[in-house]
């Protein structure tokens, strides 16, 4: 039988790793195994009060039809309102589109600005799914490293040298607070990004999901920087601060007629975002920054806790993360000592390590060339299982038979 030709594109579709990790998990457990899950980036605190109350009132009123594809316009507003309060983003209701998440604007920004060819700067580490959002373009991603040593901040030099030598220079990717390292750009970085893109013909995908977790001072965004709403847009969620990454929730600020555009990009895809949705947005971003700031603090005091616990792990190198609830390590030792790679050091504490219990994380890899020999945890389970995690992790690692036996069977994980 005779089945259609798939495209290049899809044949090479790279996905996010931590929904694999996550299936493998749930499949050992629902085997038996004690697993403790550090690999998804989820909250695990319930969706604050005022949003499912707005929402469940909302499916009772009927709004189950369709909306607006820029979003509800009381919604849009109310959004434009906390950017500028809070983060000085000069934006008003035009300037904001809704869509179900952030993640689905990595998609939108590449197809409001790039064409074949055009080049893309992403520091890796890099969130996974921005390369297959800029290859299916046809763009090319041109990668530099984010290090430990500079607190995984975005190098500015990089920056310049992207604009000014690279000839069809379009775009840069900017994830801050970031994803996997918990490393934050600072308001010099931000003016200094800025400045050096202002009045070029290159745009910025400002990636903000963590907004509410910078654990040093507060955060700033790339678009309240003189001019950056004309060449940047910034993405949101309400995943994060407010628990809600069920309901699929986010928006993006930009220029009016960029988010028009992005707005039409919605209209021929995605249709909307749920009304009552949305309804359950406005309700958490009017009532609920305190029940939000309450649970931040509860991801801080986890981060804190998860790093003096793998600082006491011999061959581990870790900072304290100046954002996110993602500890990022640096295992390079251990996984040379074993000629595993750091993802597959991760998997092996996930599968192969004991027959009863399992730690769920990523590898370095599934961020890129440049997250080899580290590992990312996530602080999503109670203080007692991250204690408990860091445990195993420093045992499992003394298990060299264990190890040997998983990477014999897994040489797909052979460091080469």
């Amino acid at each position: 039988m005779t089945t259609p030709t798939l495209s290049a594109f899809a044949r090479g579709l790279t996905a996010e790793t931590a929904f694999d990790v996550l299936a493998v998990a749930k499949r050992l457990q629902a085997g038996g195994k004690d697993v403790i899950a550090l690999q998804i980036g989820d909250s695990p605190f319930p969706t604050t009060a005022s949003a499912l109350k707005a929402g469940k009132a909302a499916l009772d009123a009927g709004m189950t039809r369709y909306a607006p594809s820029l979003g509800l316009p009381e919604f849009r507003q109310t959004i434009a309102d906390t950017v500028r309060a809070e983060f000085g983003i000069p934006a008003a209701a035009e300037n904001v589109v809704v869509a179900p998440g952030a993640k689905p604007f990595e998609q939108f920004f590449c197809e409001l600005f790039l064409e074949p060819g055009d080049a893309v700067l992403v520091f890796q580490p890099a969130f996974p799914t921005y390369e297959p959002n800029i290859v299916r373009r046809g763009a090319v991603p041109v990668y530099r490293p984010l290090r430990q040593e500079n607190d995984f901040r975005p190098d500015l030099d990089a920056v310049r040298d992207f604009v000014t030598r690279q000839p069809k220079a379009r775009a840069v990717f900017l994830n801050s607070p970031h994803n996997p390292t918990g490393g934050v750009a600072t308001h010099d970085d931000l003016r200094a990004v800025a400045d050096l893109v202002r009045g070029r013909d290159v745009a910025v995908l400002s990636d903000e999901p963590y907004c509410h977790m910078v654990w040093e001072g507060r955060h700033h965004s790339l678009s309240a920087e003189p001019g950056m709403l004309d060449q940047a847009v910034s993405a949101f969620t309400f995943s994060k601060s407010y628990s809600m990454s069920g309901w699929r929730c986010g928006y993006a600020v930009a220029s009016p007629r960029h988010a028009e555009l992005i707005g039409k990009m919605i209209n021929t895809s995605l249709s909307c975002a749920p009304p009552f949705v949305q309804l359950g947005g406005r309700a958490a971003l009017e009532h609920d920054a305190a029940e939000r700031d309450g649970a931040m603090a509860k991801f801080h005091a986890k981060v804190k806790l998860l790093v003096e616990e793998l600082r006491k792990v011999p061959d581990v190198t870790v900072l304290m993360p100046k954002g996110t609830f993602y500890v990022f390590p640096k295992v390079e030792p251990i996984c040379r000592r074993f000629g595993i790679t750091s993802h597959g050091l991760a998997m092996y504490l996930l599968e192969g390590a004991d027959e009863r219990r399992g730690v769920a994380c990523l590898g370095g890899e599934c961020f890129g060339a440049a997250g080899q020999g580290f590992v990312r945890f996530s602080c999503a389970e109670p203080d007692e299982r991250l204690v408990e995690a860091v445990r195993f992790f420093t045992d499992a690692v003394t298990r060299a038979d264990r190890l040997k036996a998983y990477l014999d069977a897994h040489p797909k994980y052979r460091l080469s």
